[in-house]
């Protein structure tokens, strides 16, 4: 969610629109590989999760796809998640195999050490704190992500982690109406203060609100003009396995397991890098516990320090904008024949490899360089109107900011427009709170790589 820039009026912006009057890609596609024969692991990344694991796992057993395996790795909790999750299992009649770590030792490693120690078609990324509110959430990702060799990965919309949520899961769960009644003091419905409920009550708004925005609007556009996004929402996630170990396989000798702050930014952008696409589904949803709000500018910094590590790294596909021509002359050359023999068609086809996107850069590389521009531009410029005084300009900019991104809020919450409309006014100053934030970030992050030399970035 990093990778665009919270002020709305922006180029990013406009090449989402761009992109909904474009239209897709109209090519049929003609998948050489049947999605129901996939194979697919599920890996639930957990620690400390006590309150959640057994709602996630209730959200696994009722998919409509069921995964060849599920695979708990427990990265060194010291609360009741490891006992909440087999008792649940067997209750259930679940086989569930957990891995338990004495100590944390991160997300990235785990992801990495599943790709190569297991041999299914589909990594499908779980957090512990995440529930699959669509039964059919995998069996929609996995067939999204057969309709091409190019689709790397593919996630579905993502909402906040609500009480009523959790009322809702067990409602529709025999399963964890049966785990809750053998386990009473079971931490499902956790009895937390005032004050928590409140924080946790911000963040779910400003995430509600955030959602909307960019994953009906912003990213909606750049699917169907580029036919990617930057990268998946890592919570919820199925991978292309090999692909996966492909991109730990180049990396880590390189870095090690210090893959930036945030795992799935990484690697999608590596999937870029390398051709591929990655996609998000509007038909499915899952749910993810949002952190409370005193503790989201720490989750702030790492997803926008992640962003800006990335585009450190994968310079050569944010360049892409300054190769256009070059692309386009390479394309235009390319005899039609040669395509039109092809026996496999896939949508926003394009050439593999890492030296291809080095020399010609990619189409999704505009989103990736404007994003960058808008990363830094926008905080600067409002931190210069503040500090030479500039009221009269920093008031229009900030009111004109706003109409435009509550109109396009209100566009897109079909249904529920006058409910997003007061919580997009509501949040507004959330919203700007966030932009100078990013000024931080980048603070840090040019220390990280002038000053210090540090670039030990990991989450």
């Amino acid at each position: 969610m990093a990778s665009i820039s919270t002020f709305f009026l922006s180029p990013n912006t406009i090449l989402s629109i761009l992109g909904l009057v474009h239209g897709p890609d109209k090519t049929t596609p003609t998948p050489a590989e049947d999605w129901r024969a996939a194979r697919v692991n599920v890996v639930i990344p957990a620690l400390n999760e006590e309150a959640n694991i057994v709602l996630c796992l209730a959200s696994v057993a009722r998919q409509s796809k069921r995964p060849e395996k599920i695979i708990l790795v427990d990265d060194g909790s010291k609360d009741r998640t490891i006992e909440f999750a087999q008792r649940f299992a067997q209750l259930k009649g679940m086989e569930v195999m957990i891995i338990p770590r004495a100590h944390p030792i991160g997300k990235t490693p785990t992801i990495k050490r599943q790709a190569r120690e297991f041999d299914a078609d589909v990594e499908f990324i779980l957090d512990g704190d995440t529930v699959l509110e669509s039964d059919n959430y995998i069996e929609r990702a996995v067939e999204e992500l057969y309709q091409g060799k190019g689709i790397a990965s593919a996630c579905g919309t993502i909402l906040p982690l609500r009480d009523r949520d959790r009322q809702k899961q067990l409602a529709h769960s025999p399963a964890l109406q049966k785990f809750v009644e053998a386990v009473p003091d079971s931490m499902v419905f956790p009895k937390v203060s005032w004050l928590h409920h409140l924080q946790r009550g911000i963040s779910n708004l400003y995430r509600e609100v955030l959602y909307m925005l960019l994953q009906r609007f912003i990213y909606r556009g750049q699917l169907v003009f580029f036919g990617s996004i930057l990268n998946p929402v890592g919570c919820a996630v199925a991978y292309r396995r090999q692909y996966v170990k492909d991109v730990f396989d180049q990396y880590e000798p390189l870095l090690g397991d210090d893959l930036t702050n945030s795992e799935d930014i990484f690697i999608g952008f590596a999937m870029l890098n390398h051709g591929y696409r990655n996609i998000q589904l509007t038909d499915v949803v899952a749910r993810s516990l949002e952190p409370e709000v005193s503790r989201l500018p720490r989750q702030l910094y790492l997803w926008s320090s992640s962003f800006l590590q990335t585009c450190y790294y994968f310079d050569g596909l944010m360049r892409s904008p300054f190769k256009s021509f070059k692309r386009w002359n390479k394309e235009r050359s390319t005899p039609k024949d040669i395509l039109n023999k092809r026996k496999i068609f896939e949508q926003y086809r394009q050439p593999f490899g890492d030296d291809y996107t080095r020399q010609y850069g990619r189409p999704i590389g505009w989103v990736m360089f404007m994003s960058a521009v808008e990363k830094i531009f926008f905080p600067v410029s409002m931190i210069i109107m503040l500090l030479l005084q500039m009221w009269e300009a920093l008031l229009i900019t900030i009111a004109f900011e706003s109409f435009v991104a509550l109109f396009a809020l209100v566009a897109a919450a079909k249904g529920n427009r006058l409910e997003f409309l007061l919580k997009g006014i509501l949040l507004t100053p959330v919203r700007y709170f966030v932009i100078l934030f990013d000024f931080i970030t980048m603070l840090r992050f040019a220390g990280d790589i002038w000053i210090f030399k540090d670039k030990r970035w990991r989450k």
